[in-house]
């Protein structure tokens, strides 16, 4: 299974950014059950940010209600209104296993991408 990240950049505060998640190896019989989106800004421990099953329920950190989106058909991640606390590496990952009470967790998810960097500037 391969995830890769795209849509990253730069953008003052306020802007708004779509990231991408290209998900392959594995065949649409053998989905999986939970995607997610994680951030991580340095000096500090990878947090989870939003995450989606496959029957479509979504979930976020408080951080990110009613600013960030996140949608399947190649996961995206709609940020609007981003603030500089925003700013760090952003993962793809991807969970086999039925984990939806801790979608949060790093450990909960069996795939990651190689992250996609987001800045935003006061």
């Amino acid at each position: 299974v391969q995830l890769v990240e795209s849509g990253g950049g730069s953008v003052q505060a306020g802007g708004s950014l779509r990231l991408s998640c290209a998900a392959s190896g594995y065949t649409n019989i053998y989905t999986p059950a939970c995607m997610g989106w994680f951030r991580q800004a340095p000096g500090k421990e990878r947090e989870g940010v939003a995450a989606i099953d496959s029957d479509g329920r979504t979930s976020y950190a408080d951080s990110v209600k009613e600013r960030f989106t996140i949608s399947t058909d190649t996961v995206h991640l709609q940020m609007n209104n981003l603030r500089p606390e925003d700013t760090g590496m952003y993962y793809c990952a991807a969970a086999w296993r039925n984990m939806w009470d801790e979608w949060y967790s790093s450990a909960s998810y069996d795939y990651w991408g190689q992250g996609t960097q987001v800045n935003v500037s006061a």
